[in-house]
């Protein structure tokens, strides 16, 4: 038996070769008759004849779909005895993902269980892949994949295909987001002079995104504060000094909280004096704040103990 293979939707050419011994020919599905000699028995629009010769009886059927596959026979008579030849139609059907588990949040250390379902002709093979740029091939080849104490570096797309050589596999995706409480990366002291500008930063990760507070001491500041200006962003606080005094130096908290839980972290907003080097009124003289008399006065010393040492030799 002959096999013909086709994809779903193509059009299945069933050949029969015969000679001119032949007095009578047809094609059978099964126990149905599809064609006699040139006239057609069944009611399928989709069965049309190809040919009729003496050395060929073809049948052609278009649109084909899984219920077409089967045997197929052509059935030939001679004078002398009845010939048979039979061709098994094989349908072939592109993947179809049936079933997908949907978009999960999940808190960080819990577990999940992820579903692909797909249908084709043959079966097709079912893989799952994390989209991220650390994960290296495939994670699971199977219509299942089971993740147990989830880390928030798992959070991601996850994406499951289907192939079976019939066509280009499909995927579909599925979002996994681990929540986890908030983590202060960055926080640091610093030093402003009076009167300048100051900032203080605060970074955080969190899934959900973390609320940020700031106090000084043990006093919450408020947006609106004179003078301050508070700005919250999704993984980041900064807290701005827009002319800063002797009475905010001192001591910042910032805490970064959400469902899960909370963080702090304390920094120092600091006095940064600068040296001002200033020309003295006098030759080679430097004014260093001060410290500009000692030096001064210094200058006037050198001078005279070589004078002194001059006056001795004579």
């Amino acid at each position: 038996m002959d096999n013909v293979t086709v994809r779903q939707g193509e059009s299945a050419t069933l050949r029969c070769s015969v000679d001119n011994r032949v007095t009578r020919v047809a094609w059978l599905n099964r126990s149905s008759i599809l064609y006699a000699g040139n006239d057609k028995w069944c009611l399928d629009p989709r069965v049309v004849l190809l040919a009729n010769t003496k050395t060929q009886y073809s049948i052609q059927i278009q649109d084909v779909d899984v219920y077409d596959e089967g045997p197929y026979t052509c059935s030939v008579q001679t004078d002398n005895h009845p010939k048979t030849s039979r061709v098994h139609l094989i349908v072939q059907v592109s993947p179809k993902i049936t079933e997908i588990s949907s978009d999960i949040s999940i808190n960080e250390g819990g577990n999940v269980s992820l579903t692909c379902i797909a249908t084709g002709r043959p079966d097709p093979t079912i893989t799952w892949r994390h989209i991220s740029p650390k994960a290296v091939g495939f994670i699971s080849e199977d219509e299942y994949l089971e993740i147990t104490g989830i880390t928030r570096e798992q959070s991601g797309e996850y994406e499951c295909s289907a192939s079976n050589d019939v066509s280009a596999p499909v995927v579909q995706r599925v979002k996994v987001t681990v929540n986890y409480p908030p983590y202060i990366s960055d926080a640091k002291s610093t030093g402003v002079p009076v009167g300048q500008k100051g900032i203080l930063l605060c970074e955080a990760s969190a899934v959900p995104s973390a609320d940020f507070q700031w106090y000084k001491d043990d006093k919450r500041l408020a947006e609106g504060q004179k003078g301050l200006k508070v700005e919250n962003k999704a993984f980041f606080s900064r807290l701005t000094f827009f002319n800063v005094s002797e009475q905010d130096y001192g001591n910042y908290t910032c805490v970064a909280s959400n469902q899960l839980g909370n963080t702090n972290a304390s920094m120092i907003l600091y006095e940064e004096t600068t040296t001002a080097l200033t020309p003295w009124k006098g030759p080679g003289a430097v004014h260093d704040g001060n410290n500009g008399a000692w030096r001064q006065s210094g200058c006037v010393w050198l001078l005279l103990l070589p004078l002194a040492h001059l006056a001795r030799q004579f």
